[in-house]
């Protein structure tokens, strides 16, 4: 008698990063460039939120556009000098986080995310 065991799904490791930019018009344009340079497979805009912060000895109010990048660990850390790079701010909120991603969106991410081979 032979028993088949259920096929296991292996996740895959995932990057998110996530900033925030001034505008919708910038998060756009930052989003754009982003996938163009396959810094990440997905870039969400989460909308708009209202950030209260310390800042040069006083607390500031702003609304800002969240965005929430889904990349490689393999690009991560590309990504975070391109946002840096590329940002409008002079300190730029830039978070990552490690996740664990099911198989078929994890290989996706990576996929995506992968430089183009140049011959």
């Amino acid at each position: 008698m032979s028993f088949l065991l259920p096929e296991l799904s292996v996740s895959v490791n995932v990057t998110l990063v996530l900033t925030t930019v001034p505008d919708a018009d910038t998060a756009q344009t930052l989003a754009a460039q982003v996938l163009a340079a396959r810094l990440a497979a997905c870039v969400s805009q989460q909308g708009a939120v209202h950030s209260s912060y310390h800042w040069q000895g006083k607390v500031e109010f702003a609304d800002e556009i969240q965005l929430l990048f889904k990349t490689s660990v393999a690009r991560a850390l590309e990504l975070e000098q391109f946002i840096q790079k590329h940002h409008p701010y002079d300190t730029p909120e830039i978070l990552s986080w490690h996740a664990t991603a099911s198989a078929a969106y994890g290989q996706w991410v990576i996929a995506e995310t992968q430089r183009s081979v140049h011959v």
